[in-house]
């Protein structure tokens, strides 16, 4: 089961850059499928990551390491776009590698001694927001004339970066103490809440205007449901 939601999760990234490049997305759709993915994180974040950890370590150490995590995710992501411009597809593909491997290394904690119901909603979200991401990035680079096979196995390689952040979060932390797994999952928690006021929620909003409202509440709403299965 381990496999087959890291598989899952990263190949959102392949299916997205070739929708990208070989299929018609509209702006307004890539943005209100944003929109939702956000919703659905946002419930992810809180339910799956920090509210477990502070449970189970020092509640202001650990929201410390939430504002950490954020705070990291922000100077990263500053980097990127002042390196590669905050509207290229590369500046994207890096943004989502940043953004990604807390996320991936978080669903592999996540998955350690757990069903598939209670990661439905944490893997679920992550592959909602790859998707129209991957595709919006590889549409750009697209574009920009890049090869649409360079543009595919970058893609791919970041989808393998991706899955290995999982897979090393899954089995090198097994054993490890729930203290510290717990501090792991507020840094990621606060690196995703970080991506989505910088990368997910503003552009959302360009792409769909007043959509990407309701679309973050549908996101929310399904995260909830997904949760409360589990």
């Amino acid at each position: 089961m381990t496999y087959l939601v890291i598989a899952v999760v990263s190949g959102a990234l392949i299916l997205g850059a070739i929708w990208g490049i070989y299929g018609n997305l509209q702006k307004k759709t890539e943005g209100f499928l944003v929109a939702l993915a956000g919703g659905a994180l946002i419930v992810s974040t809180v339910l799956e990551l920090i509210n477990p950890a502070v449970e189970k370590a020092n509640v202001l150490i650990a929201l410390g390491i939430v504002l950490l995590g954020a705070g990291v995710f922000t100077g990263l992501d500053y980097l990127v776009k002042q390196k590669w411009g905050s509207d290229s597809g590369g500046g994207l593909l890096a943004a989502i590698t940043l953004d990604g491997i807390p996320e991936n290394l978080a669903l592999g904690v996540a998955l350690i001694g757990a069903d598939a119901l209670t990661v439905a909603a944490l893997s679920g979200s992550i592959f909602l927001s790859n998707l129209p991401e991957a595709a919006g990035g590889a549409k750009e680079m697209t574009e920009n004339g890049a090869s649409k096979r360079k543009i595919l196995l970058l893609w791919a390689a970041t989808a393998l970066i991706l899955s290995l952040a999982a897979l090393i979060g899954n089995w090198a932390l097994t054993d490890v103490s729930e203290e510290l797994l717990a501090y792991i999952r507020c840094f990621a928690g606060g690196a995703v809440v970080a991506s989505l006021a910088i990368e997910v929620f503003p552009k959302a909003y360009k792409q769909d205007s007043y959509w990407a409202g309701i679309a973050t509440a549908i996101g929310l709403v399904l995260a909830f449901y997904l949760n409360s299965l589990g």
